[in-house]
């Protein structure tokens, strides 16, 4: 019997990937700017990950250490096996890398909390203590697109907002979703288009190729917000021509997506939808 926390990890990735129309991301109409992706290519890619978020739910089940950057090294050492198990199922398309790391996260945390009767956020800091200056600051020759970034703009990008206990879902994301209105779609697609408001996303940025696309993408989403947002035909409307305008760019949303990830699995766990 897969365990609660486990199954809502999962559904939070296929609540994410059905949802249409996402700019710059894969759904069940569009591929974006993703032409290696399709839905299919996301849901098994999401039921690859099955085994590590029963593994992240019995991490933060048993961990008995005051140090909780332990519980985060034991946590990685699964997401590598994760992630090749992504690859395997993708045929080497890197589908979910950043989910790994952020749901892996949540679902650890959450297990841990759950046991220990703890705030979810601390523990989430507590956890990811020391990891920008770990990752981040260290002279590393193999870097990831966040690591450049960190070098050229200063952004810590997914390492940042972990280290910091995900406040942009703690404190923005999150409460949107729990007072957003109408169907499931269109309280997922006006939260995705809140965290635009405010996250630096990382993956959008490489795509760019600098930063000022972050202003562009924060003024479109506020647009949309304040037309009413999906449940709106003036928010519809205007969402469709930024999915266009997205592909027609090759911008990604990649980071945002991610955040959405685990808002749709707190939300979920709180019961939210």
């Amino acid at each position: 019997m897969t365990d609660a926390i486990t199954q809502n990890a999962i559904r939070a990735l296929l609540y994410e990937a059905v949802t249409n129309p996402k700019p710059g991301l894969v759904d069940p109409v569009s591929q974006g700017p993703h032409p290696d992706m399709d839905i299919y290519m996301f849901i098994d890619s999401s039921l690859s990950l099955q085994p590590y978020f029963e593994d992240a739910v019995k991490i933060g089940k048993t961990f008995n250490d005051n140090d909780l950057t332990k519980m985060f090294s034991t946590l990685r050492t699964k997401g590598v096996l994760a992630e090749k198990a992504m690859f395997t199922a993708t045929h080497n398309t890197n589908t979910h890398k950043g989910a790994i790391f952020a749901l892996g996260i949540f679902a650890c945390a959450e297990s841990y909390s759950k046991t220990k009767q703890t705030d979810l956020f601390a523990t989430i800091r507590k956890m990811s203590k020391g990891l920008v200056e770990h990752d981040l600051v260290k002279d590393n020759q193999q870097q990831t697109a966040g690591e450049k970034e960190y070098q050229k703009y200063g952004k810590s990008g997914a390492r940042g907002e972990a280290g910091d206990g995900y406040p942009i879902v703690k404190d923005i994301a999150l409460p949107f979703l729990k007072n957003s209105t109408g169907d499931i779609q269109t309280r997922l697609l006006d939260t995705l288009m809140k965290i635009a408001t405010i996250a630096s996303d990382s993956n959008l940025i490489k795509r760019a190729g600098n930063i000022n696309v972050i202003p562009w993408l924060r003024q479109h989403a506020k647009q949309y917000l304040q037309l009413g947002g999906y449940g709106t035909t003036q928010g519809k409307e205007y969402l469709l021509n930024l999915n266009k305008e997205m592909t027609k760019r090759n911008y990604s949303l990649g980071g945002c997506a991610d955040l959405l990830i685990v808002t749709i699995f707190i939300g979920l766990e709180r019961g939210y939808l």
